[in-house]
């Protein structure tokens, strides 16, 4: 992944303490090449209408703003809030609810809320590109509020399935993550995901659930291995751990999210998981995933 500015808390606040600044940053991040209007493609500097924070095409006039076509569209909302609500999501690897962001930014809820999942939105559309690939271990989890499902564990419980991939490096550690909502735990579901998520060709292991196996008819080396937590710890060790950690991240924050939405948390959480190791690099590097992913209206969020 390309190095990004790294900033921390103090950082941030001196340099984002005004609209005018945050104009400034979004504007060279951009437009780092240079200015290209968005609805002819031309690069000229345009002319800047400082009264509407408006940029005009000298080509063909159009105007547009430094939020036009981003997750930051038509937003009401200041820029500095906004700023502060992407650094706050990026940086605690807890999360933050919307309850927070209300506090802190001193919003509406709702308003809160639907920042909250326009930035997640924007988490995901900067993952879809990337796949896992060499060894990887895939298995599934249930995940739902702390009251559903009462009763029951496992495959049999009513909490939501989830499928997760977890590729491991050269020394067998954790590299990067991808999970998934299924609408049914079946061998169609888990070789739908195993094409968006893996590498044809990479080597996936799982348990021996009969779900898998059609994965060596599909361009995959299929590892089954019936799991025994005693005669073989190993075994998709560090996918346990993943799993264990994205059901506290979802029970601990948010105390158990609906299954409408649960898909976005779980893009949220594989989203700073796989960016771990940059943690100072993390509003840079969302602030750059906002404004690249196309704008994500509240219609799209409820519908």
């Amino acid at each position: 992944m390309a190095q990004q500015e790294a900033m921390g808390l103090r950082e941030f606040f001196e340099k984002f303490s005004t609209e005018e600044a945050c104009r400034k940053y979004l504007y060279a991040k951009r437009w780092a090449d240079g200015f290209v209007c968005p609805k002819c493609g031309v690069k000229e500097e345009p002319f800047q209408i400082a009264s509407r924070h408006k940029y005009q095409c000298k080509h063909c006039n159009h105007q547009t703003s430094v939020t036009a076509g981003t997750v930051m569209d038509k937003s009401r909302t200041p820029l500095t809030k906004w700023f502060l609500a992407i650094y706050l999501m990026s940086a605690d690897k807890r999360g933050c609810s919307a309850l927070r962001l209300k506090k802190e930014l001193k919003i509406a809820y709702d308003t809160a809320w639907t920042m909250s999942h326009k930035i997640r939105n924007a988490m995901k559309k900067r993952d879809e590109g990337y796949q896992l690939s060499g060894y990887v271990e895939m298995d599934e989890g249930f995940f739902g509020s702390p009251s559903e499902g009462e009763g029951k564990r496992g495959r049999g419980t009513d909490k939501a399935p989830v499928v997760i991939g977890l590729s491991l490096d050269e020394a067998g550690h954790p590299e990067f993550v991808k999970a998934k909502v299924l609408g049914t735990v079946d061998s169609e579901s888990i070789v739908d995901f195993a094409h968006t998520a893996v590498e044809e060709g990479s080597s996936i292991a799982s348990d021996g659930l009969f779900i898998y196996k059609k994965l060596a008819e599909k361009g995959y080396i299929h590892l089954p291995e019936n799991f025994n937590a005693i005669e073989n710890p190993d075994h998709l060790k560090w996918l346990h751990i993943v799993i264990s950690n994205l059901k506290s991240f979802i029970n601990g924050t948010y105390h158990g999210v609906a299954k409408i939405h649960l898909q976005t948390f779980l893009d949220e959480f594989c989203y700073r998981f796989n960016r771990r190791f940059w943690p100072s690099q993390l509003f840079a590097r969302t602030l750059f995933a906002c404004f690249s992913a196309p704008p994500f209206t509240r219609y799209d969020l409820i519908r």
